[in-house]
């Protein structure tokens, strides 16, 4: 069977398991069904009531030539023809779906020089994709900027990849995210500073709630993984605490903010264990 052609609504709207088409609504396909029905009543009608058939044989001949021709020609003929129009509510529904704009975190570095977030800016919005926010770190090998874009939903990660390349990025990654990736992080792990204050021996879920990462078990395990996708943290009252995310390095500024936890929660345990309540 030769496969449906794309950008019409037979590619767009039918089933990729099972090949159906959604059921279309009812006064659209009643009305479809009456424009397609209306010319073959009348012309078999013409055709019969000419004949010289007694009254109950033409009424027979017209019930059965008309059915047969609705179910045979009618519906399929409704079903091809008007398929666009049939169709319409769903197919504006799903372009819109596919136009919405999807969240994704981007992380690439750039050289440390002036213009070079200009020009990666363009090669986004070329794209028609806007930057909701933006965190610098100082590298190596220049400074490793982390977006939060909105980008058009049919972008896909192969597009957001040579963007950031054409924009002067090296080494980019993207990941779909969710609206979270809004939250600011600072205010994040003040919040979390405040869980530890409370229960100490909260670090390690709370370390790694603000990383989005989780907790390595055992150690040993960490070979698998790259470098820069693995934390450790060392403490006195939890030993190692390795975290990982695969896929996504963590940065300067998540390392230090990790560590500045373990460094409170090392002296709230402390001050517990010297001033007993």
């Amino acid at each position: 069977m030769k496969p449906p052609a794309r950008n019409t609504p037979a590619a767009e709207l039918s089933c990729e398991v099972c090949g159906l088409m959604p059921e279309p609504p009812k006064a659209r396909l009643t009305l479809a069904n009456v424009a397609v029905m209306l010319p073959i009543e009348l012309l078999v009608h013409a055709l019969v009531v000419e004949t010289h058939l007694p009254y109950v044989a033409k009424v027979l001949v017209l019930t059965l030539t008309a059915t047969v021709l609705v179910i045979w020609v009618a519906e399929p003929s409704a079903a091809r023809i008007l398929r666009g129009w049939l169709h319409a509510p769903a197919l504006r529904h799903r372009r819109k779906l596919a136009a919405a704009p999807a969240l994704w975190r981007a992380r690439t570095v750039l050289l440390d020089e002036p213009g070079s977030l200009q020009r990666l800016t363009r090669a986004l919005a070329r794209t028609g994709t806007n930057i909701l926010s933006i965190h610098v770190h100082p590298v190596a090998a220049g400074v490793l900027d982390e977006f939060v874009l909105s980008a058009p939903g049919h972008l896909g990660e192969r597009e957001l990849l040579a963007a950031l390349h054409d924009g002067g990025g090296t080494r980019p990654h993207v990941w779909p995210t969710t609206a979270l990736a809004m939250a600011d992080g600072q205010t994040k792990a003040l919040s979390l500073a405040a869980r530890i204050a409370d229960a100490p021996e909260e670090l390690p879920l709370a370390v790694a709630e603000l990383l989005q990462a989780r907790i390595l078990t055992p150690a040993g395990a960490a070979k698998q993984y790259d470098a820069g996708t693995l934390l450790k943290i060392p403490t006195a009252w939890h030993g190692p605490i390795t975290f990982v995310r695969p896929g996504e390095p963590f940065t300067p500024a998540e390392s230090a903010r990790a560590h500045r936890l373990a460094e409170l929660a090392e002296i709230l345990a402390y001050r517990r264990a010297v001033f007993p309540r």
